[in-house]
């Protein structure tokens, strides 16, 4: 097996094991959440038994696919944009084949073909595994498509190539789809409905990772604590499953409880958490095991109950402000971060300053801000109106964003004098003498390297300074 560079994402360079039996190249790019970098992985399984390897030369490609993100405008126009740029590739390489898959895929569908020239294969998140009939099909110039939703399929059988790079921390993916239909969502259209993997996939996986070195697991679901596993088909239809089915069910938390024993050794951590499905079950096995990370990513969209309604959250304000004391009861050196999205249909100053309110109540440790957008085919684009100005959406989460700093820099000065148990996960991006990695509360240190230090080593360090963004430390 040789090495070989695949992608740069985000300062970080990317690597593939490659099988020196194959002769064709892919260029294999991911955008958004982490669910598609998971699925990326799912796809170079694939086309890695079809004789294809990755390269980050997109000159010697035979084949280019995106893998797209469509939770905002502003992601589905990065791709166009990107798409665009290949325009050269293809005269110079008429017989290249350039496919879109993920989100955008799906929310298109073969609009796509229409609206982007260039591209030959539009493949939604379920259609993975007819990637080598799909292909085969472009061989004589034709285009092609598969964007059927699945109510099985979690790709359970397929071990992913490993993206990542470092050896050292990996997703494993439990569930798939979501049911929530919030209002401004696309991600029931583009992901389908629930379902969740069965579990002994899910620990042998975990255990492969751990024998080949790795020291960090993110378990990963659009709505992570909704996994249920009996045997007998989607969260759905659970009302009929037989009552030895109902005995034995896999929720999240016994889940979660399996692999942190199997696993001991191994950092855990898990994302998304929606309010409405987390449970005190699950923070009790948190509290339970030191090897389940201090973290817990909790959107909350918006601090105003008559917002939420509005957006089809299936949580109140005060249900939230509940979920969160009860974390700080049950396991109270956690951190929290969320989402929120301002300028929402209809939003009124008070109801933007009830998000601001919370976010002081909860001092969140960080967070995922935005404007408001409307995404096509959902319910708020369909029946609300986007009546806030642009103007007022920008000062509202210039507020929102100002304020996190704030809190953020209030979380990051807790963990000053304190020595905190650091996986090593690579060098800073702003300096070669420096290590980079996380705490349990998923805070980044940057620390000067030491000769007896290397990537994938648990270490321990004194925090003595600190941004609003990341902690400063000496290794102890």
């Amino acid at each position: 097996m040789e090495k070989e560079i695949i992608e740069e994402r985000q300062g970080e360079i990317l690597v593939q094991e490659c099988s020196t039996k194959n002769t064709k190249k892919m260029f294999l790019e991911s955008y958004g959440c982490q669910m598609n970098f998971s699925d990326s992985e799912i796809v170079a399984s694939i086309l890695s038994n079809e004789g294809y390897n990755t390269t980050s030369l997109l000159e010697e490609a035979d084949l280019i696919l995106l893998n797209t993100c469509s939770i905002r405008d502003k992601a589905e126009q990065t791709v166009r944009k990107r798409l665009s740029q290949f325009n050269a590739i293809k005269r110079k390489n008429p017989n290249l084949v350039i496919g879109v898959l993920g989100c955008m895929a799906e929310r298109l569908k073969a609009k796509f073909l229409e609206e982007e020239h260039l591209v030959d294969l539009v493949v939604g998140p379920d259609a993975y595994r007819d990637l080598p009939n799909l292909l085969k099909n472009t061989d004589d110039g034709r285009n092609a498509i598969n964007v059927l939703l699945s109510k099985e399929e979690t790709y359970a059988d397929i071990s992913p190539i490993r993206l990542g790079g470092n050896g050292v921390t990996a997703f494993v993916s439990i569930t798939r789809g979501c049911d929530n239909m919030c209002t401004f969502c696309v991600v029931p259209f583009t992901r389908g409905r629930e379902r969740s993997r069965d579990p002994h996939s899910i620990l042998k996986e975990c255990k492969e990772l751990r024998e080949n070195g790795y020291k960090e697991i993110t378990l990963l679901g659009q709505n992570i604590d909704s996994y249920l596993w009996y045997g007998g088909g989607p969260k759905k239809d659970f009302s009929k499953a037989s009552e030895l089915q109902k005995a034995t069910a896999i929720n999240f938390a016994q889940l979660l409880n399996m692999v942190a024993e199997a696993c001991p050794e191994i950092r855990i951590r898990f994302s998304t958490s929606n309010p409405q499905d987390m449970h005190e079950e699950v923070l009790h096995v948190m509290a339970k095991h030191n090897n389940i990370c201090k973290y817990i990513h909790l959107p909350v969209q918006s601090g105003s109950t008559s917002v939420l309604q509005r957006m089809n959250r299936q949580h109140t304000r005060e249900e939230y402000i509940y979920l969160v004391d009860k974390i700080r009861e049950i396991v109270p050196d956690c951190a929290i971060s969320h989402d929120i999205i301002t300028g929402f249909c209809g939003e009124t100053e008070e109801e933007h300053q009830e998000t601001l309110s919370l976010m002081k109540y909860v001092k969140y440790d960080f967070g995922y801000m935005f404007a408001y957008s409307e995404r096509p085919g959902t319910v708020a684009h369909k029946k609300m109106e986007d009546d806030i100005p642009a103007e007022i959406k920008s000062r509202r989460l210039k507020e929102i964003i100002n304020l996190q700093q704030e809190l953020s820099l209030e979380r990051m000065k807790t963990y000053i004098n304190k020595v905190h148990e650091v996986l090593v996960e690579g060098t800073s991006k702003k300096s070669k003498e420096q290590w980079y990695g996380r705490i349990s509360q998923n805070a980044v240190v940057v620390f000067t390297k030491t000769d007896n230090t290397k990537v994938g080593d648990f270490v321990n360090v004194l925090v003595n300074g600190c941004t609003s963004a990341t902690l400063i430390g000496e290794i102890i």
